[in-house]
């Protein structure tokens, strides 16, 4: 009897946390009755709140599911413009679950599973304002415009699988790998070509500029020989005259003096030598200190 007794108490134990259930914060549960999930006399889903809640053990099955908001960021995916122009967009949707019996009877109650389907319906979406659009009304100001009616079209489409789109935002505009590189490649070349121009351009002014002052250097140089050379011819006659007063003053004096000039342009030089006979003229200067 003490047994049976036990028996009982364990039992009803058993029977009383089996038909007890927690749903913690963040979550929301629906309830599996004979695998379809349990209505309540409008028909519509009974979904039970954050806290602690009572089930009919054995015949029923609870699943919770995520209530918060999910960000849903996946890889960039590529799409084609109005102009037949690809492009890389990386985008991020803001979801959370609106009807959880349409999203466990559709998704499965697996958010993974339930991510990939949105992921289609977003990438359609995507495709079809892109496709409408020109790459400069994409980069301009239309860019909200564009995420405006990617999220009203997916949010209509995403009703189905129970889904509610809060928000779906493009993060990055790029061209493809290989049309950015011709891209840049052709920005390379147009830089290179005006890099050749300015080159070129320098080196022809600096043609102009360096034959400018070897003009002005040669026209310097023939005006300082020209005024040398009057100076010098001034000079000349200045000595000349003076040799002529000289002369006509006193010509012996004046002999005296050229011979004197002719001694010094003569014997300049400790290596000059001379062959004369010692009763020449050139050294009657030389013979005596007095007169003649």
């Amino acid at each position: 009897m003490k047994n049976f007794s036990l028996a009982i108490l364990v039992a009803a134990l058993f029977l009383s946390f089996s038909s007890v259930f927690v749903v913690f914060e963040g979550q929301k549960a629906i309830v599996l009755q004979f695998a379809k999930v349990k209505k309540d006399s409008a028909d519509s889903a009974v979904v039970y709140p954050p806290g602690i809640h009572f089930k009919v053990p054995f015949i029923t099955q609870v699943r919770k599911l995520d209530a918060r908001i999910q960000t849903l960021d996946g890889a960039p995916d590529r799409f084609v413009t109005s102009e037949k122009k690809d492009l890389i967009v990386d985008s991020f949707v803001k979801w959370r679950i609106k009807d959880f019996s349409a999203y466990y009877l559709r998704a499965r109650g697996d958010k993974q599973y339930a991510e990939t389907l949105l992921k289609q319906k977003v990438n359609n979406g995507l495709r079809t304002n892109f496709g409408s659009r020109t790459i400069k009304e994409i980069v301009s100001g239309k860019r909200s415009e564009l995420m405006r009616d990617a999220l009203t079209q997916v949010s209509e489409s995403a009703n189905e699988l129970g889904i509610e789109v809060l928000d779906v935002r493009v993060k990055q505009i790029n061209l493809p790998t290989e049309v950015s590189n011709s891209i840049f490649q052709r920005m390379r070349a147009e830089r290179t070509a005006v890099a050749k121009e300015h080159r070129s351009q320098g080196r022809e002014q600096s043609e102009t500029i360096r034959a400018g002052v070897d003009r002005r250097v040669t026209v310097m140089l023939a005006e300082a020989e020209r005024n040398a050379r009057t100076v010098r011819g001034e000079g000349d006659a200045a000595a000349a005259k003076i040799y002529a007063n000289s002369y006509s003053k006193d010509a012996d004096f004046y002999t005296f003096l050229r011979s004197l000039d002719a001694y010094k342009a003569t014997f300049n030089n400790k290596s000059d030598v001379m062959v004369l006979s010692p009763d020449s003229d050139f050294f009657k200067f030389m013979k005596g200190t007095q007169g003649k």
